[in-house]
């Protein structure tokens, strides 16, 4: 249903990032697979009464490998053109089809994001053996499947009032979560532009699993260890300016490089849900940090570790601090919209008196012992009712469209050459 699902998301990124030319450049020197004894034109798959031939599986195949996808066996690619055919039919059946200029749009809007013309882009492809055709024949399914789902659906999909509050955690009924993965980059001014490089690499990244190893070889986070990997988190624990960024994501998809005070962040979304349990905003968060010299060396993140253990309340910092330069603790209360957007993204982790050694200041040279104290709870909306009805119908358009594409296989006629 989606235009650009994972897979196109990196394209756009990669052409902007003129990474496309190099992908054209490495698929010379790749076979094309090719079955022995068998026509390109004959059939490899009949779908019911459809068919795919040989000459759609080498170019789907080819299509996968320039966009730098994993999941691009034969087997794999057998299944999404199986996928693809009881889409068409379905849709065939409905009477739903692009129009010439929807697909037109579609494929400039490819284009455009790597600031080339459609022609330009549409020759790179052409040049790396897949067909404008080929091209033309996907961006038309993917703009017609996403009608059909929202016409068959979107009533069904649409929240009422009252599911928008429970998702706002307000009406003390429930609340919208979100599963996040996440990489944090630490950046001091000499490592900066290489950090920013690194990120716009990780944001070309197709699945989760090689997000996830980028998480563990690159970022700083604690979560690094879990493959970037956070737990279920209220949406409205994050700071107020990401939740429509997070909320516009769609499984599998990666938000572009935040810029955060001495690191570069990203984040994959997971999953979406709705739950039965109140999950409500907040007015002020009341948080501690404490400050260690020596950055994130070895030494100082062991005195880091050993105070976690040792620290049961935030008011438990003060001891340390006595004596102390008046600079070496920070308590502040403040409302979501005044933290600092790093400080916010590690405290929306943090249950009070938790604490997170993610953070550094002074280029990276002190290391920030970051406590969570309390959070204040709001009855009032930060978070835009648009925004988490977007995220709700997308979500549950999702859930539609993959169980009717189930039904569908299950009750197909399948044979496989």
């Amino acid at each position: 249903m989606q235009l650009i699902s994972g897979f196109t998301k990196s394209l756009h990124s990669g052409c902007r990032r003129t990474v496309l030319p190099a992908l054209v450049a490495s698929l010379f020197a790749m076979a094309a697979p090719q079955a022995q004894g068998q026509s390109l034109f004959s059939p490899a798959i009949r779908v019911n009464q459809d068919i795919v031939t040989w000459y759609e599986l080498q170019q789907r195949q080819q299509f996968m490998d320039l966009l730098g996808i994993p999941g691009s066996s034969e087997t794999e690619v057998r299944d999404a053109l199986i996928e693809d055919r009881l889409r068409k039919q379905a849709m065939r059946d409905a009477g739903i089809r692009a129009t010439p200029e929807d697909v037109q749009s579609g494929i400039d809007e490819f284009a455009s994001r790597g600031n080339l013309s459609t022609d330009e882009f549409l020759r790179l492809l052409n040049e790396a053996g897949v067909s404008r055709e080929t091209v033309r024949d996907f961006v038309a399914d993917q703009l017609s499947w996403r009608d059909y789902v929202a016409i068959r659906f979107l009533s069904q999909a649409r929240p009422t009032d009252d599911e928008i509050n429970r998702a706002l955690g307000q009406g003390g009924g429930g609340g919208l979560q979100v599963l996040l993965s996440e990489i944090i980059i630490p950046v001091t001014p000499q490592t900066l532009a290489q950090a920013e490089a690194l990120a716009d690499e990780i944001a070309l990244l197709p699945d989760q699993e090689s997000f996830s190893a980028a998480a563990a070889q690159y970022s700083a986070a604690a979560t690094r260890d879990n493959g970037g990997r956070l737990e279920w988190l209220s949406i409205t624990n994050l700071p107020p300016a990401l939740q429509p960024v997070i909320l516009g994501l769609k499984n599998g998809e990666i938000t572009d490089p935040l810029s955060l005070p001495n690191a570069v962040a990203l984040f994959q979304m997971r999953g979406i849900r709705e739950t039965s349990a109140n999950t409500p905003s907040y007015s002020e968060i009341d948080y501690a940090i404490y400050y260690l010299p020596g950055g994130r060396s070895a030494d100082t993140l062991a005195k880091a570790a050993k105070l976690k253990e040792e620290i049961d309340t935030c008011d438990d910092l003060y001891g340390l601090a006595k004596g102390k330069s008046p600079e070496v603790l920070d308590r502040v209360t403040a409302s979501p919209s005044e933290i600092p957007r790093d400080v916010a993204l590690e405290l929306a982790k943090l249950d009070p008196n938790e604490a997170s050694t993610t953070l550094t200041r002074n280029n990276g040279q002190t290391l920030m012992f970051l406590m969570l104290c309390n959070r204040t709870r709001d009855l009032g909306e930060d978070t835009s009712r648009v925004d988490v009805a977007n995220a709700l119908t997308q979500q549950r358009l999702q859930a539609l469209a993959d169980s009717l594409l189930e039904q569908l296989r299950a009750e197909a006629v399948i044979v496989q050459q």
